[in-house]
């Protein structure tokens, strides 16, 4: 893959299921006009297997790198496990693809690098207990269909662990040159993060919107580096915005409607400057 990156172009949440064929057409055709050297896609691409029938779509039709994590919507109808070990499969398939959760890092520029994971609401954040929210997922996800409820916390908790064990090592092993690090991910990984028209999520929701761990391993992060700036890609939400958490800490929300598709953003990266363009192009 090649390692001098200048204009990514990134889209969350595209629902491709939801979208109509000349929906498709027109998103495809402006990601060909704006010509970025790769596509970045922060989770919910479809659900169960027309994850793998997009991107195999995607590598075809762009024919340049497209780097992803999964959302929650792309483990319908299967487990996590077996989900992951289809995409990884995948990926080693097809050039054009890499899944940054299986991937440790992607060298931007001399300076830059991109790293990311798929993350979980992992109800550290939040009422958990007094929640009355019950995703889809509690459904549609084999590992809690076919487990007890009174399990439920216990296995969001180890989601979210995983993905911030999974970032805390691969910013562990980054050099002392790497100055600028792009993170991806598809959950919110604070509260300060996760967005809905306008506001920040409440105790009700934050369980299953704010990847708590991931954001503790952030936080760390960017205190132990403190001349390293760290900028965090995200959807999960459906809403748009921008959280600053330390000077150099920032998270960007992106949005999504479902039945349209988005480029949430063209990212102009050099080597002292990460720099995002808005606002998004909507289709239709």
């Amino acid at each position: 893959m090649k390692s001098n990156f200048r204009r990514i172009a990134w889209v969350t949440d595209p629902h491709f299921d939801h979208a109509k064929l000349d929906v498709w057409q027109a998103w495809n055709e402006k990601l060909l006009e704006l010509d970025p050297d790769a596509v970045l896609i922060t989770g919910d691409l479809s659900e169960g297997d027309d994850v793998a029938y997009q991107l195999r779509c995607l590598a075809e039709s762009l024919d340049r790198p497209i780097l992803f994590v999964l959302g929650n919507h792309d483990f319908y109808g299967k487990s996590i496990a077996t989900t992951r070990r289809d995409l990884i499969a995948l990926s080693r398939d097809v050039p054009q693809l890499t899944y940054l959760t299986d991937h440790q890092s992607v060298s931007l520029n001399r300076t830059t690098v991109l790293i990311g994971d798929d993350g979980w609401g992992d109800a550290t954040v939040g009422d958990y207990a007094g929640s009355n929210v019950r995703l889809n997922d509690f459904q549609l996800i084999e590992d809690f269909r076919t487990s007890s409820p009174e399990h439920w916390q216990s296995m969001l908790i180890a989601e979210g662990k995983s993905a911030a064990d999974r970032i805390a090592q691969k910013l562990r092993d980054l050099p002392a040159t790497i100055t600028q690090v792009l993170i991806a991910t598809h959950v919110p990984p604070f509260r300060e993060a996760c967005w809905y028209e306008g506001k920040t999520t409440d105790d009700n929701w934050a369980p299953f919107f704010v990847c708590g761990q991931l954001g503790e391993v952030l936080q760390t992060a960017a205190a132990e580096s403190p001349d390293r700036r760290h900028t965090v890609l995200c959807g999960h939400t459906h809403h748009d915005g921008i959280a600053k958490l330390r000077d150099n800490l920032v998270v960007h929300t992106g949005a999504s409607v479902y039945g349209s598709l988005e480029i949430e953003s063209v990212i102009s990266i050099e080597e002292t400057l990460i720099e995002l363009s808005r606002p998004s192009l909507r289709f239709p």
